[in-house]
């Protein structure tokens, strides 16, 4: 398979893209994207966070996509855009080179059971396996060394890179993008202890991937136990998470790196979860949640809101000290509703 040619557009067509409004030459030629300060002759970039600002009136780009109140500082050409990073995400999508790739269809070295149905402009990689029973709908790309395991499903446009394992019967939607090293539908951590020694559990249930899912590298998600493990529509998952099993993640959440979610948890819709966040087993979280980075939410939350636990770094000197404070607050508790009470007891004047 030969490497596409590089896109180029002109800012007219972009601007017809994004629905920009275009300031300067529109048979201007572009042909990529890059920072305000990297950035070049024929290529674009954008301002979205208001710390860049200093870079804007030294840029070399050709052009630059921003918000109209930063236009008049703007020395090149511009597109103005309300949401100038929600325009930049798709600028990169016309630019990105995996969207212009022809298949390379199913390559001699990979392994495709007989049963396997395989639609339209599929395309399975050097070593990759798809076992028996296996459905990939149109325009699926396997990458190499990748595991589909069997009687499992993948929808139409959905992409696994290299070095995916897909356990028997999961199902994933359209549009998914699996990241390398993920592992969907591995057994959940189920054992019982017979008193001397732990007994396995069987994992019966399975794993639901949604439309537009994205699982980041060496990411986990366990089946379920019984039913099965659910992951909503446009859930976005980073790398290193582990959900397990029977866990239910509404739509459009998104979770950061190092993320971990115990067992039957369920979190709703529009919620976000920072870097390495912890949730106990068997809570429910309602929609719209925000939790902070490193928190660990060891109850239920039923109103929407942001939420964080744990303290932000200090020197070690004074976290020593608030350490022996900490362990101190309950005795000081005590002794203040001891005095409350004394107060109230007591005659007035």
């Amino acid at each position: 398979m030969t490497r596409p040619a590089p896109k180029t557009f002109t800012l007219g067509e972009i601007a017809n893209q994004l629905d920009a409004r275009l300031v300067g030459d529109a048979d201007l030629v572009v042909r990529g994207l890059a920072t305000l300060k990297d950035a070049g002759s024929g290529q674009v970039a954008f301002l979205a966070n208001r710390a860049y600002l200093k870079d804007l009136p030294g840029t070399a780009a050709s052009a630059v996509l921003l918000h109209p109140q930063h236009g008049e500082a703007c020395p090149v050409s511009r597109l103005e855009l309300d949401n100038p990073y929600l325009g930049y995400a798709a600028l990169s999508r016309l630019f990105d080179p995996l969207a212009r790739r022809d298949p390379a269809g199913v390559h001699p070295s990979a392994s495709v059971d007989p049963s396997a149905v395989l639609g339209k402009r599929v395309e399975v990689g050097p070593q990759a396996v798809i076992e028996a029973g296996v459905t990939l709908g149109d325009d699926v790309v396997i990458g190499p060394g990748s595991v589909v395991g069997a009687d499992s499903q993948i929808g139409s446009g959905s992409r696994l890179y290299a070095n995916v394992t897909v356990y028997h019967g999961v199902v994933i939607g359209q549009r998914a993008i699996l990241h390398s090293g993920c592992v969907i539908g591995a057994d959940g951590f189920g054992f019982a202890h017979d008193g001397s020694r732990w007994q396995k559990i069987a994992q019966l249930g399975g794993v639901v991937l949604g439309d537009d899912v994205e699982v980041g590298s060496c990411s986990s998600i366990d089946r379920g136990a019984l039913g099965d493990t659910l992951i909503g529509d446009d859930v976005k998952i980073d790398s290193q998470v582990q959900i397990a099993h029977n866990v239910q993640i509404g739509d459009h959440s998104a979770l950061a790196g190092c993320v971990g979610i115990a067992g039957s948890t369920r979190v709703g819709r529009h919620c976000m979860l920072g870097g390495g966040v912890g949730l106990s087993g068997h809570l429910t979280i309602c929609d719209g949640v925000q939790v902070t980075g490193m928190s660990l939410v060891t109850n239920s939350i039923h109103e929407p809101g942001v939420y964080s636990s744990g303290t932000g770094a200090m020197k070690n000197a004074q976290w020593r000290k608030n350490a022996v404070r900490f362990k101190q607050l309950d005795e000081l508790a005590k002794r203040l509703s001891r005095l409350e009470k004394q107060r109230l007891d007591s005659p007035g004047p």
